[in-house]
């Protein structure tokens, strides 16, 4: 039996979450050791489904594409990385270094991304001149050989990871629209998007076959499935419970006082390990009422 699913963003991160959910690695670190859920829009779905909830999920994110512009959330705003200690949140702690200490082989480190090339290579935007939350976790995961788990759909697809991670970085560009991005690549990662899903959740092969949309279905990713009925028809039933997924509230930064910030490393006094006075965006330190009208504005509280 064939099958041809058309998939928006949303419906893709919840179809995405579940499978991810569903990995043994990820069920044995759950009940057993630890997992961090990085911030992310599709990993507010991996919470969800891991967890059964994430806090305060339409905050749960960090670098972001909003208003047609490279961007970000609100700092402070921006609730605490998820830490599972066998399947219980515990509280964070200062740095990445400490989060991760005492992790091996058994431990799950999950964080989304921005690019997926057609060989499953992904890479994450960097607005923080370190690289943020996986900057910092990175030696440690490959050092120690921890399973790293990247979410991301398919309408985050690039023709090569390797070759795009050459072409950005804070110093080496000349225009930004909006923030200052690097790349960093993760190669070395089990990437889970909507064919590994179809495959982890109902034993199907998936076919990639096509995309986009507009009036809200932009980013549409089209699958073409074909295997046992039986199998397919499960996949369509859930298929079907997971149609019109609502999108995420997400909100931009303030850009008067906006810096990249991250979870990951911090000073002793608890300040972000960035100066205030590095203008990181082009928008950085403008007032919301002298942004362009395009951008949808926040209203200062």
């Amino acid at each position: 039996m064939r099958a041809v699913f058309a998939l928006n963003p949303w419906e893709s991160k919840r179809l995405i979450g579940r499978a991810v959910s569903r990995l043994p690695e990820v069920i044995r670190a759950y009940e057993e050791t630890q997992i961090v859920i990085a911030h992310g829009s599709t990993n507010v779905y991996v919470a969800e489904e891991v967890l059964g909830y994430c806090p305060e999920r339409d905050k749960y994110a960090s670098g972001q594409v909003i208003n047609g512009t490279l961007c970000q959330t609100e700092s402070a705003e921006k609730p605490p990385i998820i830490r599972l200690v066998k399947g219980i949140p515990v509280p964070p702690v200062p740095t990445m270094d400490e989060t991760l200490a005492g992790w091996d082989n058994t431990c799950v480190f999950i964080k989304g991304a921005n690019a997926v090339d057609p060989n499953f290579n992904a890479a994450v935007f960097n607005a923080h001149p370190s690289a943020g939350t996986i900057g910092f976790a990175y030696g440690k995961i490959c050092g120690m050989g921890i399973p790293l788990i990247v979410p991301v759909g398919l309408e985050k697809l690039i023709p090569c990871v390797k070759e795009a991670s050459t072409k950005l970085g804070h110093s080496r560009v000349d225009y930004f629209n909006g923030q200052k991005i690097g790349m960093l690549p993760l190669i070395n990662a089990k990437v889970v998007t909507e064919i590994q899903a179809f495959n982890i959740l109902f034993d199907l092969k998936a076919v990639h076959v096509g995309g986009g949309g507009v009036s809200g279905s932009e980013g549409t990713v089209v699958l073409s499935v074909n295997g046992d009925k039986e199998k397919v028809k499960r996949a369509i039933s859930e298929f079907e419970s997971i149609k019109g997924e609502p999108p995420l509230a997400l909100k931009k930064a303030l850009c008067e006082s906006c810096i990249p910030s991250t979870p990951a490393l911090r000073t002793a006094d608890g300040d972000q390990v960035i100066e205030n006075t590095q203008k990181t965006c082009i928008y950085s330190g403008t007032k919301e009422s002298d942004l362009p009208e395009w951008f949808i504005k926040r209203e200062l509280v």
